[in-house]
């Protein structure tokens, strides 16, 4: 799941954005980006919006929007790997801003389908239309301002996502919103960052999900409780994301790329089979032995050494990636 995006959508989507910051000082879009990392994702209330206008969105899109892209569809790919031979009819993006995950969902599927993305910053929804107005699947978006939480409604649709919102809500508007997007999909998945309050919203969401008659398609490979402790662990994934000048500029770094760390989770009222396992930490590489830790389906967490007298699995575990099924597809057959 480290690889960066090659599909059209993504390039599409980083020449949409490779505009964005003209005629905005370099110290200045700098400035923007830090301040609202600092805050647009902690605890303020979405009916006053950090994001207050052009410069602020121009900035935060430039930066946040290709991280939230690739783990919205690590987390996509994963999905449709548990349901193959399906696609979404429509699509209707939860909190989407300037619709990251919008482009990731076709970057997923392919061909067009009805796309709405619901957002309570006004200079979010505006740009979003604008950076989608040249991508075939996305030119005619809906992008509709609406408060995100209790009061939310939502029409039935497909597909609906909801990545990096949950945060932004009371604990009573979590349990709304994601009551209100179980009654109104057929399938979900739900991105937060990969940190241990994000594992907890998530594991939050995931029980009302499957209390509400869904199945977990990924990452998990059942769907029963999760086997961490609470406490002990969190579960989350990475996805690695090309670096803009203003990413190496803000953080002082010189590597072309950096890692987003995510959690999430992906279900569907229908019939699913997920992955036999997951692997759910970085492999170990070792002389003639590769450690896997995986979850699996009892369910469990538990550790695997995979060797060189494994043969055929043996090779197919040192190409294997954190977040990747266990054992492939290939080795499968």
């Amino acid at each position: 799941m480290n690889a960066p995006a090659s599909l059209p959508a993504a390039d599409s989507l980083r020449a949409a954005l490779s505009g964005l910051l003209d005629g905005i000082p370099a110290r200045q879009a700098g400035q923007a980006v830090e301040r609202l990392i600092g805050h647009y994702r902690g605890a303020t209330p979405t009916d006053a919006p950090i994001l207050r206008d052009r410069a602020d969105v121009a900035a935060y899109a430039a930066y946040r929007m290709p991280a939230t892209f690739e783990a919205v569809h690590a987390a996509l790919r994963a999905f449709a790997d548990a349901v193959p031979g399906w696609a979404p009819g429509s699509h209707v993006d939860v909190g989407g801003g300037t619709g990251a995950a919008a482009w990731a969902v076709s970057a997923t599927w392919d061909g067009e389908r009805p796309v709405t993305v619901l957002d309570w910053a006004a200079p979010a929804l505006d740009l979003g239309r604008e950076l989608a107005a040249g991508h075939p699947a996305l030119r005619d978006a809906r992008w509709e301002r609406a408060r995100i939480g209790s009061a939310l409604t939502l029409e039935p649709a497909d597909l609906v996502t909801v990545s990096y919102v949950l945060n932004e809500l009371t604990a009573a508007d979590r349990a709304a919103l994601v009551d209100t997007v179980a009654g109104a999909a057929r399938a979900v998945v739900i991105v937060e960052p990969g940190t241990p309050d994000g594992y907890a919203r998530m594991i939050e969401a995931r029980d009302r999900l499957t209390a509400a008659g869904f199945h977990v398609a990924a990452p998990c490979p059942h769907s029963a409780s999760c086997p961490i402790a609470p406490g002990t662990d969190w579960c989350h994934f990475s996805a690695r994301v090309s670096r803009s000048s203003l990413h190496r500029q803000i953080k002082g770094g010189t590597l072309a790329y950096e890692d987003e760390k995510f959690g999430y989770v992906a279900a569907t009222r229908q019939p699913v089979t997920p992955a036999p396992a997951r692997v759910v930490r970085k492999p170990q590489i070792r002389k003639g032995q590769v450690l896997l830790d995986l979850c699996e389906t009892d369910p469990a967490l538990n550790r695997t050494t995979i060797t060189k007298r494994h043969g055929a699995l043996y090779r197919a575990a040192r190409d294997t990636d954190w977040g990747d099924p266990w054992p492939p597809p290939s080795a499968q057959d």
